[in-house]
């Protein structure tokens, strides 16, 4: 779940419909600069359910009475995070090959990320991560994919999902770094106050992009009160646009 305070309450953006938004952002990425999205379609579909392990969690958020509303996926204690992302993979293996091996790559990218960052935490995602790896070596030798292949799309949907958490907690401005371009090399993409990107990384010359949030109230009392004003909770559309700088 991503929460973003307001004035006016808060809004909570599931984590796949920020997943959605992200599929939009990898189906519009390509141009001469930043090449394009090989196996596209498969791809894409990798980007769109990148976080389909959080499918049901989402469903019945935790509470946090510290803020009195949901946690947020910056919240997670390592036993969610482990239950939302040990099987995640598995949930497209049936769909596209293709796409659980987006899957798996982010799923391990994050326990990398979370084991540098919470050192106490290291010992227990180390498991998962070198289970990914190994899924991943046997997904790749299945689909001929090389590493280096598979390297350039775990950075495409790393930036994806960056640019996408970006839009949807309206984080401006903002710097998803280490994009890769045609050539190999890495850049920083800057997404600026005015929903512009520097360098631009699309097809076309605009695009529209949109996710799914519920507004909630402020606060919440409890966790009882949270989960009916959850359930009860307006949903909205939030769109946004963006251009070149």
């Amino acid at each position: 779940m991503l929460i973003r305070p307001g004035d006016d309450g808060a809004l909570a953006i599931g984590q796949l419909s920020h997943s959605w938004l992200a599929g939009q952002l990898a189906r519009a990425w390509g141009n001469g600069r930043f090449g394009g999205v090989e196996p596209r379609e498969e791809v894409v579909l990798g980007a769109e359910q990148h976080d389909i392990g959080w499918a049901l969690f989402d469903l019945e958020p935790r509470f946090n009475p510290d803020t009195g509303l949901p946690r947020s996926f910056l919240e997670l204690t390592v036993d969610d995070h482990l239950a939302i992302w040990r099987d995640a993979p598995d949930h497209l293996l049936t769909q596209s090959l293709h796409a659980a091996l987006v899957v798996s790559m982010h799923g391990s990218s994050l326990s990398e990320l979370r084991a540098a960052a919470r050192p106490a935490d290291a010992e227990r995602v180390r498991d998962h991560i070198d289970a990914e790896h190994s899924r991943q070596r046997a997904l790749r030798e299945r689909l001929g994919v090389s590493e280096e292949e598979a390297e350039r799309t775990r950075r495409q949907m790393w930036t994806w999902d960056a640019l996408s958490l970006a839009l949807c907690h309206g984080w401006r401005p903002f710097v998803a770094r280490d994009v890769p371009r045609a050539d190999g090399e890495l850049v920083d993409v800057t997404l600026a106050d005015d929903d512009t990107l520097h360098p631009w990384p699309f097809a076309a010359d605009r695009v529209e992009v949109r996710c799914e949030a519920r507004r909630l109230a402020p606060r919440y009392e409890d966790e009882p009160a949270m989960l009916e004003g959850f359930a009860a909770a307006p949903v909205e559309t939030l769109r946004l646009a963006l251009a070149p700088a």
